[in-house]
């Protein structure tokens, strides 16, 4: 049989595990949220008996396994207003669900006897879904050795793919993941922005684009990156990319200024790549900085 869990704080990510881990056969043992109906709600989701607490101690010592899945500035209270209570029980997993914070968080635990980690689905929670959201995600884990081995289960079963990092390497993972994610979409709003000073409706902007980004995915994927990049600093083409800069800086310093940070980095893209020569590459830096020049 599979253990029981508790979930200490019923929001999206909370209560679609709940829903999930009980489809999974997990064992649904009690909730407790800031408000009682949320608590109440994502208990009914998970179906079984489970049990709705006021206080998150009651709550978590009747589970095996213990997620605490409130915002990432009470994690470390709640566990440490837990762990006073003496809510944990002996071995028991005690997992976060947090990008940007580590296991250490939940360091009150041990004093319990439990073991910690945390468990980062690579995913978006924008919306509630009947859809399994961790289906074919990757979820990070790091921490404790038997609280690894415990989510590493726990995330097979919810149909996810297990990626075991660094404890001390957490926040540069969750970096990355606002890089691709969150960057992105600050990416695709400057693409959109000259698009739509080019003459293209805002409407049709994403339709026009689509295709060119999922190539340049599928790219990445198939080649990896440098290999990927295509385009004028690629080839050296500096005049094409003095012709840009200076259109966008009649439209906007700020966009110029995003250009001129991405193009730079992007030089060492295409030197590695081994199309863009020394000299073009020069100059393309000399555009981008003048002030650097001799």
């Amino acid at each position: 049989m599979k253990p029981s869990y508790a979930i200490i704080g019923c929001g999206r990510v909370g209560s679609a595990l709940a829903r999930h881990l009980s489809a999974a056969g997990y064992q649904p043992a009690a909730f407790s949220s800031r408000t009682w109906d949320s608590a109440l709600q994502t208990a009914k989701a998970a179906g079984g008996e489970a049990l709705v607490y006021e206080s998150p101690w009651e709550a978590s010592a009747r589970a095996a396994v213990v997620f605490i899945t409130t915002p990432d500035h009470s994690i470390a209270p709640v566990c440490q207003t837990i762990a006073d209570n003496k809510g944990f029980q002996e071995n028991a997993v005690v997992l976060h669900c947090s990008g940007a914070l580590s296991s250490d968080m939940l360091s009150a635990a041990k004093h319990c006897g439990a073991v910690i980690g945390s468990m980062h689905p690579l995913q978006s929670f924008a919306a509630m879904t009947e859809a399994n959201p961790f289906a074919g995600i990757k979820i990070a884990i790091e921490g404790d050795t038997a609280a690894v081995e415990r989510a590493s289960g726990m995330a097979a079963d919810l149909g996810a793919d297990p990626l075991s990092i660094r404890t001390e390497g957490k926040t540069l993972y969750h970096a990355a993941a606002v890089v691709a994610s969150n960057y992105l979409v600050t990416l695709m709003r400057l693409s959109f922005q000259l698009l739509q000073a080019s003459g293209v409706p805002q409407s049709e902007a994403y339709g026009v684009l689509k295709p060119l980004i999922s190539g340049t995915l599928s790219n990445i994927e198939g080649v990896g990156i440098p290999d990927a990049l295509t385009g004028p600093i690629a080839r050296g083409d500096v005049d094409t990319v003095s012709e840009h800069l200076s259109a966008i800086r009649r439209l906007s310093e700020t966009a110029a200024d995003l250009y001129i940070r991405l193009g730079q980095a992007t030089i060492e893209i295409g030197t590695a790549k081994g199309s863009l020569s020394k000299d073009a590459a020069d100059r393309l830096n000399r555009l981008f900085n003048p002030s650097s020049a001799d």
